[in-house]
């Protein structure tokens, strides 16, 4: 795949990406959810850390991880140029522009979101731009979640062993566009490892 049709994919992932999150962050109040399917809704969280909503304690654990995020980005982003330059089979720099743009997608949340929002809070929509000033300072910001996936949500028939009567919920966390494109992005290239990664013929 060419460098402008990896530019091209990392720009549409990072348009829906900012998009969405920029209508909820400006529409929904904290914890603020509309359910789609009985399945699926959509349910504004933010983290501080990473997909999924993991993180790393404290205020230099925030540091840490977008410092991180930066540095892993720029060796991502060499990966994606050098795949190119050597003509890599199409799905493996298909696969490298999604994790490229969903990486970089959460980075400008980290990045940006403190300076140019002000806080979500559960009575409160954020507004973009205020004139007090955002809710936090440069790389501390926090990434927009918005999609869940809930497809299982109720109690366990009797005869299971163990878990039988108990509740049970089957895929809980809540993630955004950048989380899914990282997440599709390595999934394929389990998938289709040997295409991506061909064993060069011996001489």
């Amino acid at each position: 795949m060419s460098l402008k049709k990896s530019i091209l994919v990392i720009i549409v992932v990072l348009l829906i990406d900012q998009i969405s999150k920029i209508y909820i962050k400006t529409n929904f109040s904290l914890h603020e959810e509309v359910p789609v399917f009985s399945w699926f809704r959509i349910v504004f969280v933010e983290n501080k850390g990473m997909a999924w909503g993991f993180e790393l304690p404290g205020n230099y654990g925030k540091l840490v991880l977008t410092l991180f995020r930066l540095v892993a980005i720029t060796g991502i982003g060499y990966w994606l140029y050098d795949s190119v330059r050597k003509n890599s089979p199409k799905i493996l720099t298909f696969c490298i522009a999604l994790i490229f743009a969903g990486a970089f997608g959460n980075i400008i949340d980290s990045i940006f979101y403190g300076l140019i929002f002000d806080a979500s809070t559960t009575t409160q929509i954020a507004q973009f731009m205020p004139e007090a000033g955002g809710y936090e300072s440069v790389f501390y910001g926090k990434v927009v979640d918005m999609i869940q996936f809930t497809f299982y949500d109720d109690i366990l028939p009797e005869w299971i062993p163990f878990w039988g009567g108990k509740h049970f919920s089957f895929f809980d966390p809540v993630f955004n566009v950048a989380d899914s494109a990282i997440s599709i992005g390595v999934f394929l290239l389990l998938v289709f490892n040997k295409k991506a990664f061909p064993k060069k013929e011996e001489a």
